[in-house]
């Protein structure tokens, strides 16, 4: 399980009273800890990341993702967010927007954990949802066999 935050992202923001109520007092980093010990308990490995530029950038074009206060100056993402949850990427193409992001962070540690799961478009265009609450072992094996790892070199001649 990868967990993308960005520590103290939240402090000093001022996004409009009534969003900054509903908003800044999310317990980041409290979801954080109890997803991680939750993982644990069921055996679920569990990495945490930073997430910036990984909204930007996008996944199918293979856009460099530079860390923060890294960014190399004009550093341009080829794709586009162009509405709430629906991104557009260089060709064109129109993507779910949380999964192109999501794919990104797995990008961001694929050097940590050499390895990375082959994501298809089509995981990429009609995510599945999965309650974490109530996870069987069983829907757990049926996920790992969605998306078994590919070696990397086959993997980098895809995409990168």
């Amino acid at each position: 399980m990868v967990f993308g935050w960005n520590k103290r992202s939240k402090d000093s923001i001022n996004i409009g009273k009534k969003n900054n109520q509903y908003f800044v007092h999310v317990p980041t980093a409290t979801l954080k800890s109890r997803t991680a010990q939750l993982g644990e308990q069921q055996g679920i490995e569990f990495i945490d990341t930073e997430e910036y530029y990984t909204s930007k950038a996008s996944f199918l074009d293979a856009d460099t993702l530079p860390t923060f206060g890294e960014k190399p100056s004009g550093w341009k993402a080829s794709g586009k967010r162009i509405k709430r949850g629906l991104y557009r990427d260089s060709k064109g193409q129109l993507i779910n927007a949380d999964c192109n992001g999501s794919a990104n962070i797995i990008r961001k540690i694929k050097v940590t954990t050499q390895q990375l799961a082959k994501i298809a478009r089509a995981s990429l265009s009609v995510p599945h949802r999965y309650f974490l609450d109530n996870l069987s072992k069983s829907c757990r094996k049926h996920c790992e066999a969605d998306f078994n790892p590919c070696n990397n070199s086959a993997h980098e001649s895809m995409f990168f």
